[in-house]
């Protein structure tokens, strides 16, 4: 059975997820419990190269939806059986940078592929691996792409994409979040960095008590 904790964070582009990440493991770590971090795609020697692909290639910008969809779930595949499931087994806390959530909204919602074909493959590559708790950070669309244009360095593949995609990564997260309250705690990401970092230390002692006293 496993025993660690597994927290992943979702949101659009610029919502502050490795930012409140890094304030997490560093809370999680003063309670003496061991982190692993990851992001997809990616986390593994297989996921780098398939997130190169996927959002800096110049190979990249010719994918189609369903290409595209099949690779995010190739390299969460190989994440789960291995790194995220060996670290749970070990009575790790695993925190992820975006997880099949993102593959209902990115390709099922913005993309308009059939959500049951886009359900049906992220069951498949995750093989029962699901978080404990989600935290969606939520930030309307022009806001989070205010945020990405303050960013250095050119703006990758999934950054590019209009306003427009974004609105509709934001409904998607939402209704996604609806459907499933028990997992899904929704933040609002334009709150102070330290305020959010508090709220998701509060939420995690209060949800999973057990885990945090044993």
């Amino acid at each position: 059975m496993r025993r660690g904790l597994f927290v992943t964070f979702e949101g659009s582009e610029g919502c502050g997820k490795s930012t409140q990440i890094r304030h997490l493991v560093a809370w999680l770590q003063q309670q003496g419990h061991t982190c692993l971090t990851t992001r997809e795609p990616g986390g593994t020697a297989a996921g780098d190269q398939i997130r190169h692909l996927l959002q800096h290639a110049p190979q990249g910008h010719g994918l189609v939806p369903e290409a595209e969809l099949l690779l995010f779930a190739a390299s969460r595949a190989q994440l789960v059986r291995e790194v995220i499931l060996p670290a749970l087994d070990a009575n790790h806390v695993v925190i992820s940078d975006r997880f099949h959530d993102s593959t209902t909204v990115y390709q099922g919602v913005a993309r308009r592929l059939p959500p049951d074909r886009v359900a049906d493959i992220n069951h498949f590559a995750v093989g029962g691996c699901l978080p404990n708790i989600t935290f969606l950070l939520d930030m309307d669309a022009e806001t989070a792409l205010a945020r990405l244009s303050k960013r250095n360095g050119p703006a990758d593949r999934m950054e590019s994409e209009p306003v427009a995609f974004y609105q509709a990564v934001r409904n998607g997260y939402l209704h996604a979040a609806a459907t499933e309250p028990q997992r899904f705690c929704i933040l609002d990401a334009t709150r102070t960095e330290d305020d959010l970092a508090l709220a998701i230390q509060q939420t995690l002692s209060q949800k999973f008590h057990g885990f945090f006293t044993r």
